[in-house]
């Protein structure tokens, strides 16, 4: 009986343990469904709380829609993450394959990021900036650490501009593989793999 009755009783979550747990709902439904189909009333419905209480995390649908992408954008940069001593040609191939398996498996939630960016959401806008920039610093941290490239961000004052036209430009790939372009994941990865390094090349 006391057995069943503390299956029953449910911790009670920290105010960061239940944040998490809200975007993690959101993330999956995000990912699996356009924007205009996520409800408020079903991610709290999943995560067993009111619709209040969510209200109360987050004012918005948009609001939690930014912070949805803020978090999956972290959790991005963390997976493709430098790892010391590889190579940059050998880890750009790595972290391609990485996003493009995300990419894919969150094409819903990939699309509508950039849509609204595109269409000026200021909530989303913020995000979005701040994780094109924490992908160039990355970006650029592999290549000052890398023996091929070391020198390169010294003697290349427009690297940052070029890094950021590239990251552009693998995204403007990306919304165009998911809208059906004849590529293979293997042939989008080569695409702007060759495209990055034909920058940093002499």
């Amino acid at each position: 009986m006391a057995a069943n009755q503390g299956e029953r009783t449910r911790r009670r979550l920290s105010t960061g343990e239940r944040r998490e747990q809200l975007l993690a709902v959101g993330a999956r439904l995000f990912s699996e469904n356009p924007y205009d189909d996520v409800w408020i009333e079903q991610v709290a419905e999943i995560a067993g709380v009111s619709r209040g209480l969510l209200y109360h995390y987050f004012p918005t649908k948009r609001d939690f829609f930014a912070a949805v992408v803020e978090r999956e954008s972290a959790r991005m940069l963390r997976m493709t993450a430098a790892a010391p001593g590889v190579p940059l040609r050998e880890q750009l191939t790595t972290g391609l394959d990485t996003f493009l398996s995300y990419v894919a498996e969150h094409a819903h939630g990939f699309r509508v990021f950039h849509r609204a960016d595109a269409a000026g959401d200021q909530a989303v806008r913020k995000v979005y900036r701040q994780s094109l920039a924490a992908q160039e610093r990355q970006i650029l941290a592999a290549l000052a650490a890398d023996p091929e490239f070391g020198s390169v961000p010294q003697e290349r004052p427009d690297l940052e501009v070029a890094v950021r036209g590239w990251l552009a430009f693998t995204t403007a790939v990306c919304l165009e593989w998911l809208r059906g372009a004849e590529l293979s994941r293997e042939q989008v990865r080569d695409l702007c793999a060759r495209a990055l390094l034909g920058v940093l090349e002499r």
